[in-house]
């Protein structure tokens, strides 16, 4: 007869059967526990690298497994947490390093003299920068002129202006000896740049023939590339108290030996026979004007030269 758990008999049948319900769930429940224990089995491992060992079975045997996934999850926290870390310290350490910098960069000039450290020169004003600027640029181009060579004068083949030159005289010729002459005074078939009317004599010794003063005279100017004229020089004269000038023309880049104002006497080198100017070629193109007026260089030559 089943009996309470005081030890009395039920008094109806209802609590009898839930009397009899309690004790089956307390006889069921050690053997559900009982089954769910885990019974430890061991079976032999085989040898794996010289070593022989026992390897667990059932529950034991995924334990191993889950606590090393375990480990790793553990360590990988702590190796993340040591690598915020390593940032946070290097963080402040190249902050705090550039400190020193900044205060280095802070230092007054006079601090920097007075350690005695290597600076630069620098110009004192801006005043003193523009005349720098001015005597650094202070000068000029110019074109490459070659240096005249005189050369000796040829003998005139012409007969059509023939003279001759007394070097002893007061008044001579622009050559010491006497010059081919190619155009005279006057009117004259025109180039495609000349004019039409000669106002002097052409001579044609040669290039680089020297030319002389035809008598004593100031010069009164000297022009380089003077229009049509090229390098010329101007000298003024007094003979029989009339008032002559000599105009010397085409003379050689770099050959004219005078200055304007310069006192010059008769057979002084003024420069040397070019082509400057409105020429075809080498020769010297004199003028002689009588107060201020163009004439014939030859008649007034032929008629003074001694």
């Amino acid at each position: 007869m089943t009996r309470t758990e005081d030890g009395r008999v039920p008094s109806s049948r209802r609590e009898a059967r839930e009397q009899e319900r309690r004790s089956q769930r307390r006889s069921v429940a050690p053997a559900i526990r009982a089954a769910r224990e885990p019974v430890a089995t061991v079976a032999p491992v085989v040898a794996t690298k010289g070593r022989v060992g026992l390897r667990p079975k059932g529950r034991d045997a995924s334990a191993g497994p889950s606590r090393g996934r375990k480990v790793m999850h553990t360590l990988m926290s702590m190796g993340a947490m040591f690598g915020v870390a390593a940032m946070l310290v290097s963080t402040s350490i190249s902050g705090t390093s550039l400190a020193p910098q900044a205060e280095a960069s802070s230092l007054s000039s006079s601090e920097v003299a007075e350690n005695d450290v290597q600076s630069l020169g620098v110009v004192a004003s801006a005043a003193d920068a523009a005349a720098t600027d001015l005597v650094r640029d202070s000068y000029t181009a110019k074109a490459y002129v070659p240096p005249v060579r005189f050369v000796a004068q040829r003998p005139a083949t012409s007969a059509n202006f023939s003279y001759t030159n007394n070097p002893a005289g007061s008044i001579q010729w622009p050559f010491v000896h006497p010059a081919p002459i190619s155009y005279g005074f006057g009117p004259r078939a025109a180039c495609s740049y000349c004019s039409t009317y000669h106002l002097g004599v052409d001579f044609t010794p040669g290039a680089g023939v020297p030319i002389q003063a035809i008598t004593e005279g100031v010069v009164s100017a000297v022009k380089l590339d003077g229009g049509g004229l090229g390098n010329h020089v101007i000298i003024d004269h007094v003979v029989n108290g009339q008032r002559i000038q000599s105009i010397y023309a085409h003379m050689a880049w770099g050959s004219i030996q005078v200055a304007a104002g310069q006192p010059v006497s008769v057979g002084t080198v003024i420069g040397a026979v070019g082509s400057t100017g409105a020429s075809t070629g080498a020769h010297l193109h004199l003028e002689i004007h009588a107060d201020g007026t163009p004439i014939d260089p030859f008649a007034w030559l032929k008629a003074n030269a001694n």
